[in-house]
């Protein structure tokens, strides 16, 4: 009898716990999906029917009068902004309110991976980005280009050999190849070789850090439902070893300083030798009010996190949206003859070779590569946290300190409100006599504000090197297995993914 009696409050209690933020939208009159027990709103997602960008895709377009929408991912309260004015004030004018990003259950951050730029927030965000901005500017990418270039000269040849006797190619497959070679270069130094290697060490790195398995998916859900008795289990711990070991081995090789080779790890040492990163507190105060002043040190297990976010961020990414690009250009031949004929033009002027004064020239090619990425952005959405309580003006909201605030980019670029008939790929939209405050506003493949991608630049003539070099050499036309619109794998989350690939026809071009 006392057993039972036990176990039935123990479901009262886990049945309290799950429901007792249910009415969080309701009492403020905020539109909202009916949550459910255990899922909230998110049970698509959970159960790996949608991704996490379709399932709020979904959600902006069932609510269209609305200028933010309600939602509960399994316990936690979350809310899908609409409103470009509120997008603004989120992301930059009240920037101080949102400076998390959320995508850690704790404000302390748990797994050694997960310390890196993109996924830390607070004083640790802070640090890291004021020290590391300069590793982006224009002059080390210049610096970085010809490493570029070569893995580009490497991507024409496995093209060429991959499109031998007009096999059909995966461009998705083939860009993840260049793209790791690109990180194996610029981020660790050395030859990942994935464009030849069939097997390469490097592409399995790849295919491990992005393929999710059943019970991390479990782990994510339990730290969303509980995040407190469950914020030990990692999610990364099967790549943490190996990626720890590269980076000690590269560190010990150039015994702890630059090397000249102007990679990331050079870059990364070079603002370890500066000594402790230090800046004014987003989190600590003085007892006058003022913030505080906060420091660390750049050590072993920071850079390696800042070195596993490089990798992981920048051949997912770029691979994503430049094959996507590719595939939107296999169904719209004249505008791939537009952008190979400006390519052809720039070349000649610069000895049939690429450079980094020949890509920045191709401004057609750049608008191409950006409504691609419009119509798929690779992050198909931002995410943000309250860090206090805050009222949103424009509708008078009020939200407590934990709400996730999440910007639906892929719905913002298919808006026909933002970019008339969506469903139409035109390069043009991004012309200078087009492109309007409106779109602009909304248009956030990298982000804007604070919180920005520090690599756009990086990852901008990364993906824009790619095709030039695909397009000089070769035309593509859809597969007869080739899918109009590729499925989005359930299963992705921050980075959007294909299923299956995308199969692509490669025919060389007459030189």
């Amino acid at each position: 009898m006392i057993f039972i009696a036990l176990v039935l409050v123990a479901i009262a209690v886990i049945y309290y716990y799950n429901v007792k933020n249910f009415d969080y939208w309701k009492v403020r009159g905020i539109k909202h999906d009916k949550p459910v027990i255990f899922f909230g709103t998110n049970k698509k997602n959970y159960l790996l029917r949608q991704s996490l960008t379709e399932l709020l895709d979904e959600t902006y377009w069932k609510y269209p009068d609305e200028k933010v929408v309600g939602m509960f991912r399994s316990t936690q309260k979350s809310l899908l902004i609409r409103d470009p004015a509120i997008i603004k004030r989120i992301l930059t004018t009240d920037f101080a309110y949102f400076y998390r990003r959320g995508m850690n259950q704790h404000k302390v951050v748990v797994e050694p991976l997960l310390r890196n730029l993109f996924f830390a927030d607070g004083d640790l965000w802070r640090l890291l980005r004021q020290r590391m901005t300069p590793a982006f500017s224009s002059g080390k990418l210049r610096a970085m280009f010809p490493l570029i270039v070569e893995r580009a000269e490497r991507l024409q040849t496995r093209a060429l050999d991959a499109a031998a006797g007009g096999r059909t190619v995966d461009a998705r497959e083939l860009m993840a190849r260049y793209t790791t070679d690109f990180i194996g270069a610029c981020g660790f130094g050395l030859e990942a070789d994935s464009l030849k290697d069939e097997d390469s060490a490097f592409r399995k790195l790849g295919y491990k850090i992005f393929e999710v398995r059943v019970y991390e998916f479990i782990i994510n859900f339990l730290k969303e439902m509980a995040p407190e008795p469950f914020k030990y289990l990692k999610q990364l711990g099967r790549v943490e070893g190996e990626m720890t070991d590269i980076v000690k081995a590269i560190l010990k090789q150039r015994n702890y300083q630059p090397s000249g080779r102007n990679d990331f790890i050079d870059l990364l040492l070079e603002c370890k030798n500066k000594g402790l990163l230090v800046c004014e507190s987003l989190e600590k105060k003085t007892p006058d009010g003022t913030p505080a002043e906060t420091s660390m040190e750049l050590d072993d297990v920071l850079m390696t996190a800042q070195v596993f976010v490089f990798f992981a961020a920048g051949f997912e990414t770029s691979s994503s949206a430049t094959s996507y690009t590719l595939h939107e250009l296999a169904y719209n031949p004249e505008i791939q003859a537009k952008a190979q004929a400006e390519i052809d033009r720039v070349l000649a002027k610069h000895d049939n070779k690429l450079s980094y004064d020949a890509i920045k020239e191709m401004h057609y090619l750049e608008w191409t590569f950006k409504e691609g990425m419009r119509k798929f952005p690779s992050l198909g959405f931002l995410m943000r946290q309250s860090t206090e309580k805050y009222t949103i003006p424009e509708i008078n909201l009020s939200i407590d300190d934990d709400v996730r605030v999440f910007i639906p980019v892929q719905a913002l670029h298919n808006d026909p409100k933002y970019f008339p008939k969506p469903d139409e790929f035109r390069p043009e939209r991004f012309s200078a006599e087009e492109f309007t405050n409106d779109m602009k506003n909304v248009y956030l493949p990298f982000g804007v504000g604070p919180r920005a991608c520090i690599g756009e630049r990086l990852g901008l003539m990364q993906s824009l090197a790619g095709l030039a070099a695909v397009l000089a050499r070769f035309t593509v036309s859809p597969a007869p297995e080739t899918v109009r619109k590729p499925p989005i794998n359930p299963s992705s989350s921050v980075v959007q993914s294909v299923l299956k690939g995308i199969p692509l026809i490669f025919t060389e071009r007459n030189p």
